[in-house]
């Protein structure tokens, strides 16, 4: 193959590869969840995903209410996730299902831990480059709770590589 067609294909080959959509992704975010009482939520997450379809890992953190008897619940969260892949104006829509395991605390007189599942969805607006913003909302099963089905309302900000 002559040098000349060689480099073009390699041009080509550069061009194509900046232009895949990115696979993997970081999040930081923070919220709010309900039940029994409004709380402040933060936590981190990474995920994979092969264009339509991907998983995450999540590690969350709701704050403790002593006053309205509303514990601190510490998760990690397994999900798999559906999405559209190509973005819509720069907006990815997806919705998310997972399970994992979860810890309730109220004061240091009350502990438990046990397991949960988890369903949502929301969407990831792109920003600048690989920087995007991400909405998100989740529905709680949590076995033997004292609030078995909390919601948490979350933004974050996303990192694409």
């Amino acid at each position: 193959m002559p040098s000349a067609a060689r480099r073009a294909l390699l041009v080509l080959l550069l061009l194509l590869g900046s232009s895949w959509p990115a696979r993997a992704d970081l999040t930081i975010f923070a919220g709010l969840q309900n039940a029994p009482a409004i709380r402040p939520t933060t936590g981190i997450g990474l995920g994979f995903g092969l264009l339509i379809v991907g998983w995450e890992v999540e590690i969350a953190r709701t704050s403790e209410r002593l006053e309205d008897l509303a514990p601190s619940i510490a998760s990690g969260t397994g999900s798999v996730y559906v999405q559209n892949p190509v973005p819509i104006n720069g907006v990815q829509f997806y919705a998310i299902a997972g399970a994992g395991l979860y810890r309730e605390r109220l004061d240091v007189a009350s502990q438990q831990t046990d397991v949960h599942v988890a369903v949502g969805g929301g969407a990831k607006i792109s920003l600048a480059g690989p920087l995007k913003l991400r909405l998100d909302y989740r529905i709680f099963k949590l076995r033997d709770a004292r609030s078995p089905n909390p919601q948490r309302l979350s933004a974050g900000l996303t990192l694409a590589f």
